[in-house]
This record gives C-alpha cells, sequence and structure tokens, in this order.
C-alpha cells in the first residue's frame, strides 16, 4: 500500500486509453494506397506504444534508420490526425477510476511521449480528459521519458512534491521515469504490453492488470 498519495499521473496510450486501432488504421491505409493487403489489427496492436517507429516497422519492415523513414513519418502523422478519435476509446475501468480520483479530491494528470500535435486535440475531444489536472507531452519539456524531467514538470504544475505523486504506465520507460522523479510507480500490464515484457524487471512498486486495481494499492490524502 503506497501512502499519503495526492495525485495519480498517467501515461495515455497503453494505460488510460486503446489508441491502438486508429494508430493501426493510420499505417495500413499507407498499405492499401499503396496497393498493399491490409494487415489485422491484431498485428498492430503489440507495438502501439512505440508510436510511429512501432506501425511503420509492422507496416513496413522499415525503422528510423531507413533513408524513407522521414517521410514515411510524416504520412503517418498526417493519416493519425484525420482519424485519431475515431475508434480511440478509454480502456475498461478507466472511467470508474477517474470518477472515484475525482470524487477523492485527488489531481491526477497525464504524462506521455505523445507530441502535443496529437494529445492536444485528442485530450480536448475526449470528456474523459475534463478533470485532468495536467497533460504534458513528448515535446512540453526539453526531454522526454525515460528522463524524469516531464513527471517533474506535471507535479510542478500540480504543486504536489514528486514523492506524494504515483506514476502509472505500461512501458519500463515510464517506471524508469517516475523512479528517477522520486515518485512511486505502478506497471500497467494490461496495455501494450508484448510478450517479451517481463514488469518484475522494471522494478516497479506494484503491479496492476485493470485500471480499477489502482484503488487497492494506494491509500489518498489529498493536498491541502
Amino acid at each position: 500500500m503506497l501512502n499519503d498519495i495526492a495525485a495519480v499521473l498517467f501515461d495515455l496510450d497503453g494505460t488510460l486509453i486503446d489508441s491502438a486501432p486508429d494508430l493501426g488504421a493510420a499505417a495500413d491505409k499507407m498499405r492499401t494506397d499503396r496497393g498493399l493487403p491490409s494487415l489485422p489489427l491484431g498485428s498492430y496492436r503489440p507495438m502501439a506504444g512505440a508510436g510511429a517507429r512501432g506501425m511503420l516497422g509492422v507496416a513496413f519492415g522499415v525503422g528510423p534508420d531507413h533513408p524513407d523513414f522521414p517521410g514515411l513519418r510524416e504520412e503517418f502523422f498526417s493519416n493519425y490526425e484525420a482519424c485519431m478519435a475515431e475508434r480511440t476509446r478509454p480502456f475498461d475501468g478507466v472511467p470508474e477510476l477517474i470518477a472515484e480520483l475525482d470524487s477523492a479530491g485527488v489531481a491526477w494528470g497525464v504524462v506521455t511521449n505523445k507530441a502535443m500535435r496529437f494529445t492536444g486535440p485528442l485530450t480536448r475531444r475526449m470528456s474523459l480528459f475534463e478533470t485532468a489536472g495536467v497533460i504534458v507531452g513528448g515535446d512540453s519539456t526539453p526531454h522526454s521519458k525515460p528522463h524524469p524531467e516531464p513527471v517533474l514538470a506535471a507535479a510542478r504544475q500540480l504543486n504536489i512534491e514528486p514523492a506524494r505523486c504515483v506514476y502509472v504506465g505500461d512501458d519500463a520507460r515510464d517506471v524508469e521515469a517516475g523512479r528517477a522523479a522520486g515518485m512511486p510507480t505502478i506497471a500497467a500490464t494490461y496495455g501494450y504490453l508484448g510478450s517479451r515484457a517481463d514488469t518484475v524487471l522494471w522494478g516497479a512498486d506494484a503491479a496492476i492488470s485493470s485500471p480499477l486495481d489502482l484503488l487497492a494499492h494506494l491509500k489518498f490524502r489529498p493536498k491541502a
């Protein structure tokens, strides 16, 4: 049990929202536009947490070192901007979890590596984020996760000490960032974890297999 928690910070994709259908659709459109056969969502889902790098790796087998990658990435970004709120939904239990935090007077927010080009419009379109106290994107600070600065920036904006925040995410980078910031961390194992991920090795304070499981690990004392 983590005591004296005044704020909960979350990763976005794979932790609060299931954006894999829209990310996959943006990449798959690139395939079909080129006359290539469509791939099932199941091919894209395990790599959804890796953004453009993951989606283009599945769709075309290319990585950031490929000379065509910058152009393909921008095409993917344009496709994603056009569809990013069509199929994306909160994971089951997330709206209820947020309602519990709001009811308890606990501050909450988002710290993601997703650029604000996408994070801003997407969170504004989803009612889930109406009560979020802070939203930090991948380009909101000079560094992105696993550097601690994004989660520290969120704590500063909430005016809450890092030790009284907990950071929840579905990637080892999330745990590394939270730990480096002096925050308790919780690994979300229901998101886009690949079969090779071993969350025990991440060193999180706890792991949850569904969003509402978080409540059993925290004892709140909202900031006065």
